[in-house]
């Protein structure tokens, strides 16, 4: 830990101070189904830096809780089982990240606002005494009534331009609790589910961080807070040097997802790590998600395949009585409701698939950019000081 926080000074870097810990200004972002659980968060954390578990579906790293559900018929009952499971799931690996961190660093847990447990894994972190929950995916305004019995841990949106910020925070000033820190995040480098309206606006230069930092900055100045909350910019960040610049801008910290992805401790499979590290940004592809969001990921087979399928599949989409998988994971889906704009397909099966490396039949979200170590698959510890050390060329391989 003190040499990393050596790393971030000798850098000319600012550490992030957040719920009264120096940490190193690096997040890790979280990546469902089960990318990042336990085994990276708690890694993650236990070099001084900010881990985060992905709520979503996390039964999958369990076989016991999977087999609860395996001989049942889809209803009612197997949808109330899967979710008892997961949240279930969400307990153990909050309890196994904090015994591997041994209480450095910080642990989050990152929960959808569009999934339709997001109230019950919001309860279940916070009873398991999470240090922050990172809320994103639609605005969580709810989130200050859902966590007014934890008032010490860290509440993290996810947003992506100065107006869902202003918004956001007048609605939580009014329920007397304002975020610990905001994350912002850029459709135009990220990965997973993009903060844009439209496949067509994430290259939209309002979301450009030049004019969103900037612009947050004079808001918190304005409402009496400047210095108080972190900002945190996610997307596209790959080298010290991003870091310098963004800190520069006016952001605490950064986030990442797909570099973390790429290393030894990550939770999915060695396949998965490698189609991710193997990828280049002329793989990858946006397009409408079954969330109705835009996306970003790789080109694999399955995808090529749905894509090429999609508007015949939407041209037929109809509404069905229940999730024909027994497992509703979105308060709205393209598939389940019938919704003929938006993605045909089950997402949760889709990245369950990716988190076994299985590309014929798997979506593996990506964000865009050369990763530090090329195709080369890191531990945690050499992409933070890779991280924290200016002057190395993108793709460099570890020592």
């Amino acid at each position: 830990m003190a040499s990393l926080l050596d790393r971030v000074r000798a850098a000319g870097l600012r550490p992030l101070r957040l719920a009264g810990r120096d940490l190193l200004p690096i997040v890790q972002g979280g990546m469902g189904v089960g990318v990042s659980a336990h085994r990276l968060a708690g890694s993650v954390a236990g070099q001084g830096a900010w881990g985060t578990i992905a709520s979503v579906d996390l039964r999958r790293h369990h076989p016991d809780l999977m087999a609860r559900s395996e001989s049942m018929r889809d209803g009612d009952e197997k949808k109330a089982v899967i979710e008892q499971a997961n949240q279930e799931a969400l307990a153990r690996e909050i309890g196994a990240a904090r015994r591997l961190c041994e209480g450095r660093g910080l642990l989050a847990v990152n929960v959808m606002r569009a999934v339709s447990d997001y109230a019950s894994s919001v309860r279940t972190a916070l009873e398991s005494g999470i240090d922050a929950l990172v809320v994103g995916a639609g605005l969580p305004l709810d989130l200050p009534e859902l966590a007014q019995d934890h008032p010490r841990t860290a509440l993290v949106p996810i947003l992506s331009e100065a107006r869902g910020v202003t918004l956001l925070w007048k609605k939580w000033e009014r329920r007397q609790r304002l975020p610990a820190a905001v994350v912002i995040e850029h459709p135009g480098h990220a990965g997973g589910h993009l903060g844009a309206a439209r496949v067509a606006d994430v290259g939209d230069g309002r979301f450009d961080f030049e004019t969103v930092l900037p612009a947050v900055r004079r808001f918190l100045r304005d409402a009496g807070v400047e210095g108080q909350v972190p900002l945190i910019a996610a997307g596209g960040v790959r080298r010290c040097e991003d870091i310098q610049r963004l800190q520069s801008l006016g952001a605490d910290a950064v986030q990442l997802g797909t570099p973390f992805a790429a290393t030894l401790e990550c939770d999915a499979h060695p396949s998965f790590k490698r189609v991710l590290a193997q990828a280049r940004d002329e793989d990858l592809v946006e397009f409408c998600s079954v969330a109705g969001l835009p996306a970003r990921a790789v080109m694999t087979p399955w995808l090529k395949k749905y894509l090429g399928a999609e508007a015949r599949l939407q041209s037929v989409a109809q509404l069905k009585k229940r999730c024909t998988l027994a497992f509703d994971c979105l308060s709205q889906c393209g598939l389940r409701d019938g919704l003929k704009d938006w993605g045909q397909f089950c997402i949760d099966q889709r990245l369950a698939s990716a988190l076994r490396g299985e590309t014929a039949r798997g979506l593996f979200f990506r964000g865009r950019g050369a990763l530090p170590f090329g195709d080369q698959i890191a531990s945690v510890r050499q992409l933070l000081e890779r991280l924290l050390t200016p002057g190395v060329p993108l793709g460099t391989p570890a020592a």
